[in-house]
């Protein structure tokens, strides 16, 4: 995935999600039985589960 979106150099998480735009954002959903957990709950945004969200293509990397 990062060849077919051209990244070249990756220091750090940030420089391969920055384009949030391409982003398929999980704004709902949880991960097992874990309650309201930050870390099993998604909302929309960032969150522990799906971070900023699952990428749309090769645009977004």
């Amino acid at each position: 995935m990062y060849a077919l979106g051209g990244v070249t150099g990756v220091t750090g998480a940030n420089t391969v999600y920055s384009p949030t735009s391409s982003l398929c954002d999980v704004s709902g959903g949880s991960n097992g039985s874990c309650g309201g957990s930050y870390l099993c709950t998604a909302v929309t945004g960032y969150d522990g589960l799906t971070a900023l969200g699952t990428p749309d293509g090769a645009a977004a990397f």
